[in-house]
Formats: C-alpha cells, structure tokens, sequence
C-alpha cells in the first residue's frame, strides 16, 4: 500500500456508492473516514433522508459483510450479543451470535433502545469482542458501526449515554438535500430506482485491502505542529465559557486519526491543518455539553466550534 493505491481505492469506493446515492458526499466521505480510521460513526438526521441506504451501499462497495439491527424499545441485550442456547443432540449450551457479529454493523435508530440495550455495543465499540456467559469472542475484522438516530425532540427516542457517545470517532448531520438534488432522487424513482437492490454497486476493495488502508493512514506522518494545533482545537473547547463540559484528550487522538485518512485520501503522506479543520465538526460536535445558558440563547455545537476554529492560531509550513 502507497499513497498512490490508497488515494486510488478511496476514489473507486466513492465511485461506487455514488452508483446508487445522490447528494450526500458528505456523509459518504465521514463515514469512509470512521471506516478507515478504525472509528465508529453516528449519524444523526430525520427519518426519510438516505442515511440507512448509505451505510448498505459502503457495504457493497467495500466487500464487508453487512449487519443490520433495528433498535426497539423492547430490544434486549441478547438480541444485540447472541445467547447461548441448549442444543439437545449435543447435550451442551452453544452459542448463537447475534447480529453484531458483522464487519460492517448498522445500529439503526439506536436512540429509540432504552440505555441498557444500548450498553450491549459499548465493549464491541470500544474492545472488539463480545462477551457472553463469561466467553469473550472476538469480532472479525474490520469492525466498525454506523449508528443512526433521529434528532433527540423526536417522539419516542432515548439520549444516548455519554460514555457511548464519546465511543463514537464521528457525529455526521444529515440535513434535507437541495432542491435540485431532491429532484432527481424523485426523478430516480420515477425511472425505477430501488433503493433495496443494490446489485448495481460493485466490490471496489476488500477487508484485507481495508485492514492495508487503516495501516497505511496510521502510519501518516504527523508533525509536532500538527499535533499542537489539534490538541489546541480540543483544549479550547474545555476554557469556552459557552460549554459547560469540554472535549476530552481521547478528542484530540480522533482528531488527529481523522486528520491523517484524510490526508492519505487525498495523496498525501504528511498531514497539514487543511486536514484537521474540516474533521473538528464530526469528531467535537457530540462530545460538548453546552452551559444552559448558551442553549436558551439557541446557540448550537456547531457554531461554538466555528468561533474556536477561528480563534485558534493555524500553524505556518516550516
């Protein structure tokens, strides 16, 4: 693996989920991000807007096998892990792994699950295995989850615990596409697009070619300036007197894992402040606490991190 073959294969996987998605570059770019970058994403938008038919495409596009697991109010751990189970020929418990046990997981709804079932991913997220009546077992590699959830004043939904969320790399928005974008999806449909047959979305890579990818942006090449400017981004976040509750440090190594896919998307083997930027909304916006002030004022994440990019001094090219 190469700057060159990594740039490559990232344009080939976007290609292909462009196949079947229209307008939402950005969401497809984070979530190859989290892909890469050995991080979970959570998505965030109303029902209606492409978010689970992304996740399904860069599963087809990626050679990954794909889970999926619809979030309830009733769902149970269990469900999520798998159970062991009395199996009478054997005369012995086996066990039946759950859905979770896929390398591509879709957590769809996830805030519609009360916290207990949500805490069932948390070692997945976090350890990479799964431990049931006392077995851990491994999760195949690569592992990473897209959760969804509708916006938190939507009926029925529960906030996600804060320990989860900071198991997150990336937090995506999804807002209503453009108009002319939202044309042609119609359009799509009136031709006889369907969004659950996917055959038209070829293998670009495969799980052993992403496993090279995830070394290969690992190993990009961070100066010490580029590390002080993320780790500044982040500090900042716990002296505004807007937010109540800062980024942690564990915001600072996100940011710099973002920061270096990026760069190896973009060709390059060295990571410059153009890449720290454009991540600091997806890896910042769900980990602040805003002062209750700042929220009846309506100010929002985003905004407090556009004021700190600005205020943070960008550092020169040696």
């Amino acid at each position: 693996m190469d700057e060159t073959l990594f740039s490559e294969t990232w344009a080939r996987l976007r290609g292909e989920i462009g196949r079947v998605v229209v307008g939402q570059d950005e969401l497809v770019e984070g979530l190859l991000v989290g892909l890469v970058a050995r991080g979970h994403v959570l998505v965030e938008g109303a029902p209606g807007l492409g978010k689970t038919l992304v996740a399904r495409a860069l599963a087809a596009a990626s050679g990954c096998s794909f889970k999926r697991i619809q979030f309830t109010p009733d769902l149970m751990p269990s469900d999520v892990t798998g159970s062991s189970i009395y199996d009478r020929d054997k005369g012995a418990f086996v066990f039946v792994p759950g859905p979770i046990f896929g390398q591509l997981l879709l957590a769809d709804e996830i805030n519609r699950a009360p916290a207990k079932t949500q805490s069932a991913l948390l070692e997945a997220m976090q350890e990479r295995q799964v431990t049931v009546d006392g077995t851990s077992r491994p999760l195949p590699l690569p592992f990473v989850v897209i959760a969804t959830q509708n916006p938190v004043e939507s009926q029925g939904t529960y906030p996600l615990p804060e320990a989860q969320l900071d198991r997150f790399l990336l937090k995506l928005t999804v807002a209503d596409p453009p108009r002319d974008v939202e044309a042609t999806i119609v359009r799509n449909h009136a031709l006889g697009f369907d969004p659950t047959d996917l055959s038209a979305v070829q293998p670009a890579t495969a799980p052993e070619t992403l496993l090279a990818m995830q070394q290969w942006a690992q190993n990009v090449r961070v100066d010490d300036a580029i590390v002080g400017y993320a780790v500044d981004l982040v500090r900042r976040t716990r002296e505004d007197r807007a937010i109540e509750l800062g980024a942690s440090p564990r915001a600072s190594i996100a940011l710099m894992k973002a920061a270096q896919v990026l760069a190896a998307a973009s060709g390059r083997a060295f990571v410059t402040p153009d890449d720290v930027k454009p991540m600091a909304k997806a890896v910042l916006r769900h980990r602040l606490m805003l002062h209750p002030d700042a929220q009846l004022q309506g100010v929002s994440p985003d905004e407090r991190i556009d004021e700190i990019i600005r205020a943070v001094p960008v550092p020169r090219a040696a």
